[in-house]
């Protein structure tokens, strides 16, 4: 397991408490009340910490190296019934991008989704979850395809954001993101969307268009990340804690603003500290957002959809 800065203190008991386990087990010294008042001290430690948590604890938490990514979403939902779809049918597959059908229960979807890469290998070929101009043109066909076969569609969100290099500024990044939002806001059946680790940028909304988005505990959802933020304000990265704080990209913050329509609790720690938990909990959501969207029409679905959106942003003092 790796630590965070912030959860040294975690990692010093965890450490006393091993340490007192194989005393117990390698000596005929009765340690069973020593190491019950280091488990109460750890939980409590761990208690104060998870939930006293700044914004960038969270942000730190969402990209820790340990924490669930897409396809692990989407083999453990799925049980195994996931066919990956490839291509945009126009330039070429994005491994950044992962699209296909598989089975929540007795319900088919369309999950599409970032993957990041859980090793150095996979990152570079993963590209770190930034999705080329292919990436969003092959959601938007598994979208289409959705749409066609009446599948609701399940996007799993977390990137830096989308790949900004030249390459994909000359095959139309910025279209094809806003084509994508576009399209979505009038796809003609249920979207559901998760924010599960970063929510960054256009790389983010052009998957985030949705009936019911839902953001977990420890994520993050902005415009642009705390470091960007800082280095254009202060000409610095020094000043990300400062700048997590200003964007309000929270869950809490988005909930607060009404920007996402509920927080998907996390098992104290994060995700990472209790997968099957984690998994259980995010299908309980998308079974749920379901079944209160799969009997409206299509067209009170678009309209909902879109009375959504239209009205973020308007304030009244």
């Amino acid at each position: 397991m790796e630590y965070l800065d912030f959860e040294l203190p975690i990692k010093e008991l965890e450490d006393q408490l091993d340490k007192c386990q194989v005393i117990g087990l390698e000596s005929d010294v009765d340690v069973t009340n020593t190491c019950k008042q280091i488990e109460k001290k750890l939980l409590e430690t761990k208690k104060s910490i998870y939930k006293n948590l700044t914004a960038w604890q969270r942000v730190q938490l969402s990209r820790h190296p340990n924490r669930p990514y897409t396809l692990e979403y989407i083999t453990n939902l799925t049980k195994g019934s996931f066919l990956e779809l490839f291509g945009d049918r126009n330039f070429k597959d994005d491994k950044a991008m992962i699209g296909g059908i598989g089975k929540i229960g007795d319900q088919s979807y369309m999950i599409i989704g970032q993957q990041k890469g859980i090793n150095t290998k996979m990152r570079q070929l993963r590209n770190f979850g930034m999705a080329n101009p292919e990436g969003y043109r092959k959601a938007l066909r598994l979208m289409k395809m959705a749409e066609k076969f009446n599948i609701p569609v399940l996007t799993l969100i977390d990137t830096p954001g989308a790949y900004p290099g030249l390459e994909a500024e000359e095959r139309g990044q910025g279209e094809a993101i806003a084509r994508n939002i576009f399209e979505m806001t009038r796809l003609k059946t249920p979207i559901i969307c998760v924010i599960i680790g970063e929510g960054a940028s256009g790389g983010a909304l052009g998957i985030g268009v949705g009936d019911r988005v839902f953001m977990m505990e420890n994520t993050w959802y902005s415009v642009i990340s705390p470091e960007s933020c800082s280095s254009i304000l202060w000409k610095s990265w020094e000043y990300k804690e400062q700048a997590a704080e200003a964007l309000k990209l929270t869950s809490s913050d988005m909930k607060r603003q009404k920007l996402v329509d509920d927080i998907i609790p996390e098992p104290l720690g994060g995700a990472h500290h209790d997968k099957d938990t984690t998994f259980k909990t995010v299908e309980q959501y998308i079974v749920k957002a379901f079944s209160e969207l799969k009997d409206l029409s299509t067209t009170d679905l678009v309209m909902k959809r879109m009375d959504k959106y239209s009205k973020m942003g308007e304030f009244k003092e």
